[in-house]
């Protein structure tokens, strides 16, 4: 099967791709294009779906990087192949040409970067917590310490989940009006008292705050399964474990 990726022109002229499930070699709940070593799925398959990915960008699978992803506002400079074990950090930059960043996400903002102008791309992944946290700042800020601009840098937000379909509990969305009261503003009423909360809204919001250009590409994760894995999907069928979705830009 063909892979299917999802590319925005805003991101151009670098090669780059937020990667469905389609095209891959998985099979059973992971069926199709999972990356996630940190899956159950066997190692020597996603290894090829991994491979896959790195040729349709045009590197060698070495030098397509990704990290332990933890949640974090952590952001490394990649030069080269990463080590083994992999560096803790959530996002990822680069200004050294042949390098493919790319992150995981299953219901997570997947989020790329580019200043063209100045040679320096990066990727994050950003949950409610990591973007509260302030990864896509210091993403930004560590594309920066590589000679990007904001008024350079373009950042594009890849398949998450939509609000109509992340439902969130009372302690939730208080922490966040506590943080900011304008915060209520990305918050809708669900039943009794839950409420929805608009992720890709709050990405957008602070990677508009710290002055870059950004939009969402609008796929939502939850409701498409033919085309995405989501972890929340995944929870309310009462499955073992759940794919992960790769996106990748490169230099």
């Amino acid at each position: 099967m063909t892979l299917e990726i999802i590319t925005s022109n805003s991101l151009a002229p670098f090669r780059h791709g937020f990667f469905t499930r389609k095209g891959g070699a998985s099979s059973g709940i992971f069926a199709g294009l999972n990356c996630g070593t940190g899956s159950t799925d066997q190692t020597e398959i996603v290894a090829i779906n991994r491979a896959r990915v790195a040729d349709a960008v045009e590197v060698a699978p070495d030098h397509l990087a990704t990290v332990h992803q933890v949640h974090s506002a952590d952001a490394v400079t990649v030069n080269g192949p990463l080590p083994d074990p992999r560096p803790k950090a959530d996002a990822l930059v680069s200004a050294t040409p042949g390098v493919a960043l790319g992150v995981l996400t299953a219901d997570c903002q997947p989020v790329l970067f580019a200043d063209p102008d100045a040679g320096v791309i990066g990727a994050a992944h950003a949950g409610w917590r990591g973007a509260r946290d302030g990864v896509l700042e210091s993403t930004i800020e560590a594309m920066v310490a590589l000679g990007a601009t904001r008024d350079g840098i373009r950042a594009v937000i890849g398949p998450t989940i939509s609000q109509r379909a992340y439902e969130v509990g009372p302690e939730f969305f208080e922490d966040f009006v506590a943080e900011d009261p304008a915060n209520t503003r990305f918050f809708a009423g669900g039943t009794d008292d839950r409420m929805m909360f608009d992720l890709p809204a709050y990405g957008l919001h602070r990677l508009r705050e710290a002055g870059v250009e950004a939009e969402w590409t609008r796929h939502c994760t939850y409701s498409d399964p033919d085309l995405f894995y989501s972890y929340r999907r995944a929870t309310h069928a009462r499955e073992a474990d759940y794919g992960r979705l790769i996106s990748v830009i490169r230099l």
